[in-house]
């Protein structure tokens, strides 16, 4: 009897020698304890994700129209983002342009002759660079470099406790940051499309005369004549629409942005997938919308 007391005395001591579980691994045992979530409640909370950006981002964009026709107005700001977006942009969508209309000159030329209509090439990629290529390859290639940009700039500045300070300083971040990269976007893309335009259609015409001895007068007239106004403006009247967007959803990631520098980073990535599928998303309701407009 006087082992058995012993030994359940013992065993009590070893009990309360051991050390407790603190808050930190009680919650990963709760955690590693908790059943997985369905994939129909994986949907569900990701559909939900969505619907509250989608709200989120609904409202920013109200706030930037309601800012444009309140004074008043940065000049400073939108000049600076007119040369930071715009015009350092030139470089990239000129040599882009340059490439695509080689690339498209020798793949119709190539096709043309197997039906004996090589005097049609100038029509066609003058046709589908004045609708499509130079303002919508423009805007994907412009919206991935500018885009991610605005949201690394913004992003970093929300994470660094800057967008808190302007709030506090009575300033409206939405005026003083997105605002002006919003305009100077706005004005900014039609000037990259038309001089997309004019460097792809040299490009491709450079290509013809040298390989395939089109003459480049021929090219280059026949290509007027094809090409019409309405045609021109179809593509061209896209462009401010496509420059709201990359601008809005930049700024949108940038001022979200949480979590530090690798959120900064997730912000970027996410950025440039977002402003890609928008634009191809709003270029075909664009185009079906001015059709059957005009």
């Amino acid at each position: 009897m006087v082992d058995q007391g012993k030994n359940v005395s013992d065993s009590s001591s070893n009990i309360e020698s051991r050390p407790s579980l603190g808050p930190a691994s009680m919650a990963l045992l709760r955690k590693a304890s908790a059943a997985e979530p369905s994939p129909w409640e994986m949907s569900i909370v990701r559909l939900l994700s969505f619907l509250r950006h989608m709200g989120e981002f609904t409202l920013m964009t109200g706030r930037v129209v309601r800012a444009l026709f309140t004074p008043p107005f940065d000049f400073r700001a939108i000049v600076y983002q007119v040369e930071s977006v715009g015009v350092k942009s030139v470089s990239i969508a000129s040599v882009t342009a340059v490439f695509i209309g080689m690339v498209m000159a020798v793949q119709f030329a190539i096709s043309l002759q197997k039906f004996g209509a090589m005097e049609y090439t100038g029509r066609v990629i003058g046709l589908s660079f004045s609708r499509e290529l130079a303002p919508t390859l423009t805007a994907v290639i412009v919206g991935g470099r500018v885009g991610a940009g605005m949201a690394a700039e913004v992003g970093s500045m929300a994470v660094t406790e800057q967008i808190d300070a302007i709030r506090a300083l009575g300033a409206d971040p939405i005026k003083k940051l997105v605002l002006p990269r919003v305009i100077a976007l706005i004005f900014g893309m039609p000037v990259l499309a038309m001089l997309s335009l004019i460097f792809g259609f040299t490009g491709a015409m450079a290509v013809i005369s040298a390989q395939f001895n089109i003459p480049a007068a021929f090219f280059f007239r026949s290509a007027l004549d094809s090409v019409r106004m309405n045609d021109f403006l179809s593509g061209i009247l896209k462009c401010p629409v496509f420059g709201a967007i990359i601008a809005l959803v930049g700024c949108y990631s940038g001022l979200t942005t949480t979590g530090g520098t690798e959120g900064v980073g997730q912000a970027t990535t996410r950025t440039v997938v977002v402003v890609s599928i928008s634009i191809l998303i709003a270029d075909f309701f664009l185009t079906k919308t001015y059709f059957l407009i005009f």
